[in-house]
């Protein structure tokens, strides 16, 4: 089997990765729109779009060089389908569409998710099954029992909003640049984290739910009464704010181990990325004696390399999609886009 092309522009980063028959990662480049967005303080739709068009033949022509191949090595062309912004899906979608068809190659469109899933996994020939997944980013935040490919049940999610939005506003509740996660990241590591206490979402609820939108209202209230801090009580407030939601992410994703029995865990997503919640869950797996997977910090974020790894283990199995497909914004995890 020849390596396989793999696109991705679900959202604001595009995205290009050459993957071999074994899950090798052969070249990989990701266009960030940090600079582009940054001035409307969050992702413009729209502007994503454009910027997506006007990048994806250089990003795409950027991966192959790395991986020292040209268009002529290509045995299949894969792409994310869904879930995220519909213009931005279809860029990429569209794009790999047409490359398929004119090279009469083998066409899949991939659950953006599902890549989220196995990012860990890059590299390696197949994941091991069952595990438990926490996929945690700036639109989801999932609790998920993987059992095989394509074989998933969720068992917890938010019932609002997701952990990174949480981030997010708070960020710009602060004044903190975008992207604010990064920014509540950096300056919490200076912090207290015990000196505010934040409210902790559905601790208690008794099942793997989980809430944030108390969490953004209770920020909003502590700078609405006592105004912006600034120095140390600024990297105190982020490390309060961030220690709330590792504290639950960490507690639901323990019990939940606990629960189904299960021993391997993987942290993904982009929050993913966040050093307390690395390190949260590094000393729980060393009390809980778990294998912990967690995805490289450059594969937490949206990248090209997790819809190739996910792409592939489908190929695999024989699957394809029809040059038809239509981007699917809202789907699920485990849904196949169509």
């Amino acid at each position: 089997m020849k390596p396989l092309l793999a696109i991705e522009t679900s959202c604001d980063e595009t995205a290009a990765a050459v993957i071999a028959a074994d899950g090798r990662v052969l070249g990989e480049v990701v266009r960030s729109q940090i600079d582009d967005h940054q001035v409307f303080g969050g992702v413009v739709p729209e502007l994503a779009s454009r910027c997506h068009t006007e990048a994806i033949d250089g990003v795409v022509a950027q991966a192959l060089e790395r991986a020292g191949l040209d268009l002529d090595g290509i045995g299949a062309v894969v792409a994310t389908g869904g879930p995220g912004l519909v213009g931005c899906l279809l860029v990429g979608l569209s794009w790999a569409a047409g490359l398929a068809l004119g090279r009469g190659l083998p066409l899949l469109a991939v659950n953006h998710l599902e890549g989220h899933l196995f990012a860990p996994f890059i590299n390696t020939e197949s994941p091991d099954f069952p595990f438990l997944g926490l996929i945690v980013s700036g639109g989801h935040t999932e609790l998920v029992l993987a059992k095989g490919v394509g074989d998933y049940e969720l068992i917890g999610a938010t019932r609002d909003d997701a952990a990174g939005e949480a981030f997010d506003k708070g960020a710009r509740l602060l004044g903190l640049p975008y992207p604010g996660g990064i920014a509540v990241d950096r300056l919490a590591q200076g912090g207290d984290r015990a000196a505010i206490d934040f409210p902790r979402g559905m601790l208690h609820s008794g099942d793997f739910e989980f809430s944030f939108s108390g969490l953004k209202t209770a920020v909003r209230q502590q700078v609405e009464r006592g105004g912006v801090p600034e120095g140390q009580a600024l990297s105190d407030f982020c490390a309060s704010l961030q220690e709330a939601i590792v504290d639950v992410l960490l507690r639901k994703t323990r019990k939940a181990a606990k629960v189904h029995g299960i021993q391997r865990v993987v942290l993904t997503g982009g929050v993913a990325a966040n050093s307390r919640l690395r390190a949260a869950f590094e000393e729980a797996a060393q009390a809980e004696g778990w294998s912990l997977h967690c995805a490289a910090r450059h594969h937490c974020t949206d990248n090209a390399a997790m819809i190739g790894y996910a792409g592939l283990l489908r190929l695999r199995r024989g699957e394809r999609s029809s040059m038809a497909v239509d981007a699917s914004p809202g789907l699920s995890l485990g849904e196949v886009p169509t």
